[in-house]
């Protein structure tokens, strides 16, 4: 595969194929993958995803993320405490996270962000979470993956009152004008397996829309499986269905649209060609 414009240099040895498919997030260290990881690491690659980052919920999750990176060569880690685990967010759990962070395979802090619909955590520990790992995410260097769920109005404020401008909203599902409004702001969407279903109407706007360099895809394995494979564990290799539904919608070669959405995440990501970041960034 070639990047649009020229030759897509070689990666190294032990770097992660960026002019392949980036699947920007996911959960390989999920239960769900218990029996058969290996497996599902090796039909991604096969299917041509060259780069996962794989996020943790919490601190725990954060630890096997790290561990999932520090074994795959094509797998990096966030990580994060989900608004769903918000009470890890303890001094102690946030200075685990802060070490966590310096790792250098850790190329994002997240999933963090706050989550109305279950209402199962307090409002207000979610948004001191959510703040407190916004300024974790500032003093480490790294981007933050939000996620967002019937509390976009909260999120978007608390992001631009903590001065967030490095931020992938993940699994984006809001209204195209929300869209453009925080690509306006400099911060990135990543679409998943819904803007492949068939009442995705408003989000296959979004995906039609929005600037491509504000663009990146993602599965969310194993949640949110795509058409033709809903209802299904999601894996990332999922990830060639939801990139076919985005090409056609842009009007865009496939392969044309993998090395944009590549080099989206390399700029993002700070992955330049090395596969990891020096220890301390």
């Amino acid at each position: 595969m070639r990047r649009a414009g020229g030759r897509r240099r070689r990666p190294q040895r032990g770097e992660p194929d960026l002019g392949m498919w980036v699947d920007a997030h996911l959960h390989l260290d999920a239960p769900e993958f218990d029996a058969d990881r290996e497996a599902v690491i090796a039909r991604a690659a096969a299917a041509g995803v060259g780069l996962m980052v794989s996020a943790g919920t919490s601190v725990e999750g954060s630890r096997r993320a790290v561990a999932l990176a520090e074994q795959y060569p094509n797998i990096r880690a966030a990580v994060g405490i989900h608004p769903s685990a918000a009470e890890d967010a303890t001094p102690g759990g946030l200075d685990v996270l802060a070490a966590l962070a310096r790792h250098p395979r850790v190329l994002a802090v997240g999933e963090v962000g706050l989550d109305y619909y279950r209402e199962g955590v307090e409002r207000r520990r979610q948004i001191d979470a959510f703040r407190a790992q916004i300024r974790l995410a500032r003093e480490a260097g790294l981007p933050l993956v939000v996620h967002e769920r019937e509390a976009h109005a909260d999120v978007d404020r608390i992001l631009e009152d903590e001065g967030a401008t490095k931020v992938v909203l993940h699994c984006f599902t809001g209204t195209p004008e929300r869209a453009l409004r925080c690509a306006a702001a400099g911060w990135m969407l990543s679409l998943a397996g819904p803007v492949t279903f068939a009442n995705a109407g408003a989000l296959r706007e979004v995906a039609t829309r929005i600037p491509i360099d504000h663009l990146l895809l993602e599965t969310d394995a194993p949640y949110l499986a795509p058409a033709p494979v809903r209802g299904r564990r999601c894996e990332p290799s999922f990830l060639v269905h939801t990139a076919r539904v985005v090409a056609a919608l842009r009007e865009m070669d496939g392969d044309a649209l993998a090395s944009r959405l590549a080099e989206n995440a390399r700029r993002f990501f700070c992955v330049d060609g090395t596969p990891e970041r020096p220890a301390g960034r």
